[in-house]
C-alpha cells in the first residue's frame, strides 16, 4: 500500500532526480515520463520519515532507584586482570531477596546493554555510545540476586574467536600469558575462569560463548534458540544470536539459566520458550541420582573427532573423557552425520549476509528490541571508520555484498539446508540422549598480530569447525573443561581441552545433567581421577 498523502512540506529536500540516482546503482531507472510521480512518492515517504523521527523511542525503563549504578568508569591500569578483560567497572547490586543468584558476582560482556554505562563493543570504529536501557538478561540476574561488577572485553565488533582484536587491548588466557582467551567473550571467560566474577552473561553467534571457554578452562552454555532474549544485545545475525552464562561449574550455569531464560514480550526469537520463572534447571541437576547416568545414551559424533583440523592430543583427550560417560552408567556409542562437515560453510554463507545487513543498518524483520542510539552512532559507514574496523569486520561486509549480488538465492537456501541439518540431529536425539565432540580442534593458541587481513584472522581460523554448527540448527551445546593438551609452539605449556555437549531443542536438562554428573565425578585438572 502507498504511503497517504495529501501534500508535500515546502521544505522537503527530495529532489526530482532522486529516484533514478537511486536506482542507478542496481543499474534500474524509472521512464521519464514516471519520474514525477515518483518525485511525489519520494517526498511523501520522506515526510513520513521526518513525522516517525520526531516521536519519541519506546525502550523499557530500568528501574535505577532499585538498581542505582555505582563508580561507572573505564578500569585504571591497576584494576584491570589478565590484560584488559574489563571493559567498563561499576556496581551494581542485586536483589538482596533474590532466589536462583543470591551472592553471586557477575560481569555482562561489552555487547549487551546496561543503562548509564558506555559501551565499547571491542571497538574504536565509532566512540563509545550510551544505552538508556537494561537488557532483558541484565535487569534478570539482578532481580535473582546477583551483583553486577562490570562489562567485560569482547572482541572488535563480536568478530572473533581470538582474544587480541578488541582495540581496548588483549585478553590473556588464566592458564598462560601470551596465549588466546577465545573469543569473542573473551574478557568474561578469563574473569570466570580466574574466579574474579562468578558469572558472566555472554553472546555466541557461532561460538563465542564455548570456544573461550573450551580455551580457558571454564563450563559455557548456548541455549537452545529462542530460550534466553536477545532483547538489549548486539545482533550479528539474528538467526544466529543466542545468549547464555558462562561459570566455573555446571550447577552456577544451570542456576542463572533459571533466572534469565524465558520470554520477555519483546524478542520474537522467544515466542516458543517457556514463561520466565517456569524452568528448574538448577533444581534438576542437584537431584540426588543425577551422579549417575543410568540409562543415559551418549553418542559420539565421528565427524566432531575425525575433522582433520582436529589435534590429536584433544582427540585423545576428549574421547577419555567420554569413555568416563560409560563408568557412570551410560551406554556410548559411536553415531555419524556426514552433515555435520558442511556446518561451518552453511553458516558463513548465513553469517555473511546477514552480518552485513546488520553492519550496514539494512536488517528487518524482527519483533524486538532496537537500540537506536547505537545505530545512529555508526551509521552511515565513513571511510575512517571502515579503515579503522578490524579485518573481520570489514572481511564480513565485503563478503556479504558479493554474496547479494552474486548468489541471490543462496541466504535463502542456507536456511533450508540448515533447518535439514537440525532435522537429522533431532532424528539422532530421538534415541540419544546428548552428542559429544571436542569443543575446539585445538587447544588455545599464540595470540595472533594485527598486521594483514589473512594474518590478522589466522588464530582464529578452524576454531568453530563444531561449534557454529549448532548456531545454525539451533541446539543447546555446553562446553566443559575435561583436561589438558600441550600447547602446539610449546610442549611444556598445558592448556585445557573442552568437551561440548550437544542435546535436543530445548532439552538443556539433559545437556545440564550429563555435565554435572561428569563434573561431579572426574577432576579434569587432575588427570580425571576420580574428584
Amino acid at each position: 500500500m502507498s504511503v497517504l498523502f495529501t501534500s508535500i512540506s515546502p521544505d522537503n529536500p527530495v529532489k526530482r532526480e532522486d529516484a533514478s540516482a537511486l536506482l542507478s546503482p542496481l543499474g534500474l531507472s524509472v521512464e521519464q515520463e514516471d519520474e514525477e510521480d515518483y518525485h511525489t512518492l519520494l517526498a511523501a515517504v520522506h515526510d513520513c520519515a521526518e513525522t516517525v523521527a520526531s516521536l519519541p523511542d519506546y525502550q523499557p525503563v530500568p528501574d535505577l532507584d532499585r538498581y542505582p549504578r555505582q563508580s561507572i568508569r573505564r578500569p585504571s591500569p591497576e584494576e584491570q586482570v589478565l590484560g584488559q578483560s574489563w571493559a567498563h567497572k561499576f556496581l551494581i547490586r542485586g536483589n538482596p531477596e533474590g532466589e536462583f543468584l543470591a551472592g553471586k558476582t557477575v560481569s555482562v560482556k561489552d555487547c549487551i546493554a546496561v543503562a548509564g554505562v558506555p559501551q565499547l563493543l571491542g571497538s574504536d570504529i565509532i566512540p563509545s555510545w550510551t544505552p538508556v536501557t537494561d537488557a532483558t538478561v541484565v535487569t534478570r540476574v539482578l532481580d535473582a540476586g546477583a551483583d553486577i561488577h562490570g562489562t567485560s572485553t569482547c572482541e572488535n565488533y563480536c568478530h572473533s574467536t581470538s582474544s587480541f582484536t578488541s582495540a581496548q587491548g588483549i585478553v590473556e588466557n588464566p592458564f598462560a600469558a601470551g596465549y588466546s582467551a577465545g573469543g569473542s567473550t573473551s574478557g568474561g571467560a578469563a574473569l570466570v575462569t580466574a574466579g574474579i566474577v562468578d558469572i558472566t552473561i555472554g553472546g555466541d553467534q557461532g561460538g563465542s560463548i564455548r570456544v573461550p571457554s573450551a580455551l580457558c578452562g571454564c563450563v559455557g552454555l548456548k541455549p537452545t534458540y529462542g530460550l534466553v532474549p536477545f532483547s538489549g544485545i548486539a545482533s550479528g545475525d539474528a538467526i544466529d544470536d543466542h545468549a547464555g552464562p558462562l561459570a566455573r561449574n555446571v550447577l552456577d550455569v544451570a542456576s542463572c539459566l533459571d533466572a534469565i531464560a524465558g520470554y520477555d514480550g519483546i524478542d520474537d526469537r522467544c515466542l516458543g520458550s517457556p514463561r520466565h520463572g517456569s524452568t528448574s534447571f538448577a533444581t534438576s541437576v542437584q537431584a540426588g541420582t543425577q551422579r549417575r547416568l543410568d540409562g543415559f545414551k551418549v553418542g559420539i559424533l565421528k565427524e566432531g573427532f575425525d575433522h582433520a583440523a582436529v589435534d590429536p592430543e584433544v582427540r585423545s583427550t576428549v574421547m577419555a573423557a567420554v569413555e568416563k560417560f560409560a563408568d557412570l552408567g551410560a551406554t556410548v556409542e559411536e553415531i555419524s552425520i556426514p552433515d555435520h562437515y558442511h556446518g561451518p560453510a552453511i553458516w558463513t554463507i548465513q553469517q555473511r549476509v546477514s552480518g552485513s545487513m546488520t553492519l550496514l543498518g539494512q536488517a528487518h524483520g524482527r519483533r524486538g528490541l532496537h537500540m537506536t542510539e547505537m545505530e545512529r552512532g555508526r551509521l552511515p559507514w565513513t571511510k575512517e571508520g571502515f579503515r579503522r574496523a578490524f579485518p573481520s569486520t570489514k572481511n564480513v561486509i565485503i563478503n556479504g555484498l558479493y554474496l547479494t549480488s552474486r548468489f541471490p538465492d543462496l541466504y535463502g537456501k542456507t536456511v533450508n539446508i540448515g533447518r535439514k541439518l537440525r532435522d537429522q540431529y533431532e532424528e539422532v536425539f530421538q534415541t540419544y540422549d546428548v552428542v559429544v565432540m571436542p569443543t575446539t580442534p585445538v587447544v588455545a593458541p599464540r595470540h595472533g598480530a594485527r598486521g594483514l587481513p589473512v594474518e590478522s584472522l589466522k588464530p582464529s581460523m578452524g576454531l568453530t569447525i563444531n561449534t557454529a554448527v549448532f548456531n545454525v540448527t539451533g541446539h543447546p551445546a555446553m562446553s566443559i573443561p575435561v583436561g589438558f593438551a600441550p600447547a602446539k609452539d610449546d610442549s611444556t605449556v598445558k592448556l585445557p581441552v573442552g568437551m561440548q555437549i550437544v542435546g535436543g531443542l530445548w532439552q538443556e536438562s539433559k545437556v545440564l545433567r550429563a555435565g554435572f554428573a561428569w563434573e561431579k565425578n572426574c577432576n579434569w585438572k587432575n588427570g580425571l581421577d576420580h574428584s
